[in-house]
């Protein structure tokens, strides 16, 4: 058979399965791809005008006008995006890259609408056998191999979100861990050990030796929690019993779901979701919460700990934050992601004399690295990075990504981990930006990667550090019109267990009497992503967040909700004065915002840590405090697995949009009913901001009356 013949065998056999004598991939062009070199008049085709755009007012209006703006209720798909768009810099280069007509975030959303599929929505649809994909209604109650609505949901939620978000959490403290051992061992790394006692502390909690030398500890405690995580399943995990509250832990052992190690864990779940065996939807939602048990203390916490030890515990200080930080006569390097090991050194390097020379001696005034979404949250908080001469701030959500490259100005733009979107090369391409993956596990399409090697991060770091140089000088010498958005937000950071402790005099007693008394009611973490939807992007958990505080409810952030507290100002200290009169006199007394930014959405893991520590203080379990967990714009895999952990641990934890669970009752009544009945938490689906708003307050007081504090 000759080539042609393979073709066109493929194009027939692919027009049977679809029932038509074609297929859409043979009606994609260049222009639909995501590859660079397929673009080769992309200057020419995307005219670029930075004047014809409608300028934000100053910081202190745009704060007015984000607080009138979500009492309208004018979220809709009437004047999308624009109506959902809060963030200043944002509104303006959403604006540029529209009129521009190239691919965006906000303009594809609106493009998806129509295809959507609404069994996909409900998560009755598959797609793992031969004999499908298969779709499930009222009339067609079964798929082809016999499975119900309930396992297909259920399945679904856990192979497609569960399993996925566990693992990548897993894997990510895998990499700290690897890196962690690196700096022990190597110490021409440019790695550094920044917080001793913290690797003693925890060492210590692990059974180790910690009077043999530091670097020999940092190995050892490397390799126990990397030999945990490559534990079998059935094998209690030594992490877990370590540092999870013991009567969780007697909880879990009674219900069958005290974990093994992760990556075990993970092969186990997906093996049953293989077609045709687990047909039971309950065990499939109890198995999400073992895995949730596992994202907690073999991804989440530990790779919390592990950076912190590498790159310094979180401190609380003023920073700033958005794309004015930009500076058109700087290298600006962005890192992005959620894994800043390379990206620290960096820092470390560009801060030298040595380096800024270098720089100067391209042309440019310095070098500046700035960091974005989860990395960029990481970077502002800890101590040992956001103190360094060469550090820039935080440039915002994953939704800003593509309009930061539109402005032009950046030379490099540097990512790890998860949430880099696809179109990044067009865009790289376009305004003129180096691309640098430094993680195999992310490739894109066109660009340069670094395999992450710890042992070798100076290199590394140094090699990246060159070819922002160079960047730059092409920059300049192409003379490229660009364009800054100057918004800026000053925003109080640095929040953990220890530097709330540290605030409070190193002792959680003065919280404790706070909630006691009732100037604060209870606690509500508003963590997570952003999205796109209609009634989104950044307003709703804006909105939520301004009802709570106003409720007298003490936030906690973390994750791309860190960056929408930080553009609306309600990490500022004078958001006190939006609160409630209890939690106002709370904040002014201490000199703080109504909203403490954890950082990144892996630090729910240091959140988890504060609240058993609050839990221990009190003599009770985590499953009685007054809080609530809040993702009102999930995006992803890992939010879910992060959920699972939230139920785990007995708490009430709200979720938006609704997840793909709705088309199974037995499903839903699980998450939301069952599940507290066993003594874990349960789930709340709600879309509308006052309705949310409402439930956490009504949860708080119940825990609160349980607890005989009203």
């Amino acid at each position: 058979m000759s080539d042609n013949d393979i073709k066109k065998s493929y194009e027939k056999s692919a027009g049977t399965m679809r029932g038509d004598n074609t297929t859409f991939g043979t009606k994609l062009t260049n222009e639909h791809s995501n590859d660079p070199v397929t673009h080769t008049d992309i200057h020419n085709r995307i005219n670029v005008d930075y004047d014809k755009i409608r300028k934000s007012p100053s910081m202190e209006e745009v704060h007015k006008w984000q607080r009138e703006h979500i009492k309208k209720d004018d979220q809709t798909k009437d004047g999308y995006p624009m109506n959902v768009i809060i963030d200043p810099a944002m509104r303006e280069m959403y604006q540029v890259i529209h009129d521009a007509g190239m691919t965006n975030v906000f303009d594809r959303f609106s493009q998806q609408q129509p295809i959507q599929c609404k069994f996909c929505i409900e998560g009755l649809s598959c797609q793992l056998c031969a004999n499908g994909p298969c779709r499930i209604n009222d009339k067609v109650p079964r798929g082809t191999c016999g499975v119900d609505a309930h396992t297909m949901v259920a399945r679904n939620f856990m192979y497609r979100h569960v399993t996925i978000g566990t693992s990548a959490n897993i894997f990510h403290c895998h990499q700290a861990a690897r890196t962690l051992k690196a700096a022990g061992e190597h110490p021409q790394s440019g790695l550094r050990l920044r917080d001793p006692e913290k690797l003693k502390k925890y060492a210590e909690m692990a059974g180790l030796d910690v009077r043999q030398p530091l670097e020999k500890l940092a190995v050892d405690f490397a390799q126990w929690v990397m030999d945990d995580i490559h534990s079998p399943y059935h094998i209690e995990s030594k992490t877990v019993e370590a540092f999870a509250p013991t009567k969780r832990k007697e909880l879990w052992r009674t219900l069958g779901l005290f974990p093994g190690g992760g990556y075990s864990e993970v092969a186990y779940a997906q093996t049953r979701c293989m077609t045709n065996f687990t047909s039971d939807p309950v065990e499939f939602l109890l198995n999400s919460v073992r895995l949730g048990v596992a994202n907690e203390y073999q991804g989440l916490f530990l790779l919390d700990i592990i950076q912190e030890i590498l790159m310094g515990t979180q401190e609380i200080a003023v920073k700033k934050q958005n794309m004015g930080l930009l500076k058109e006569g700087m290298i600006n390097i962005v890192t992005n992601g959620h894994m800043p090991l390379l990206a620290h050194v960096a820092i470390d390097l560009a801060s030298t004399e040595e380096w800024q020379q270098r720089a100067k001696a391209a042309g440019a005034d310095g070098i500046q690295i700035l960091g974005h979404v989860c990395e960029g949250q990481q970077l502002i908080n800890y101590e040992g990075t956001h103190n360094q001469t060469a550090y820039g701030g935080q440039e915002g959500e994953w939704l800003s990504q593509e309009y930061l490259l539109a402005t032009g100005v950046v030379d490099m733009f540097m990512f790890d981990y998860n949430c880099t979107v696809p179109t990044m090369p067009l865009y790289a391409k376009r305004f003129g930006t180096k691309l640098l993956g430094t993680h195999p596990v992310i490739r894109l399409q066109g660009t340069e990667s670094l395999d992450f090697i710890p042992e070798k991060m100076k290199e590394q770091a140094e090699k990246a550090l060159d070819m922002a140089i160079d960047s730059f000088k092409q920059r300049k010498a192409e003379s490229r019109k660009t364009y800054i958005p100057p918004h800026t937000s000053d925003c109080m950071v640095g929040f953990s267990t220890e530097s709330i402790r540290k605030a409070l005099g190193g002792s959680f007693d003065p919280l404790i009497q706070q909630i006691a008394n009732g100037n604060i009611r209870g606690i509500a973490t508003i963590v997570g992503c952003t999205t796109a939807r209609y009634g989104q992007g950044g307003s709703n958990i804006f909105r939520i967040t301004k009802g709570l505080i106003e409720k007298n409810i003490l936030v906690l952030s973390g994750g791309c909700t860190s960056s929408v507290m930080e553009y609306t100002g309600l990490t500022n200290p004078e958001a006190a004065e939006e609160c409630g009169e209890g939690l106002k006199a709370v904040c002014r007394q201490l000199g703080i915002p109504p909203v403490l930014t954890y950082g990144a959405c892996v630090d729910i893991g240091k959140m988890t840590q504060t609240a058993k520590e609050l839990a221990d203080a009190l003599k009770i379990d985590t499953n009685l405090l007054p809080l609530v967990i809040g993702a009102p714009e999930y995006l992803e895999q890992k939010a879910v697995a992060d959920a699972c952990t939230a139920v785990a641990l007995g708490w009430l934890v709200h979720v938006a949009p609704v997840p793909s669970i709705t088309g199974s009752d037995v499903v839903v009544k699980t998450l939301t009913e069952t599940t507290e009945t066993l003594g874990l938490g349960k789930v709340v689906v709600e879309l509308d901001a006052e309705k949310t708003i409402q439930i956490y307050v009504d949860h708080i007081e119940k825990k609160r009356k349980e607890l005989g504090l009203n």
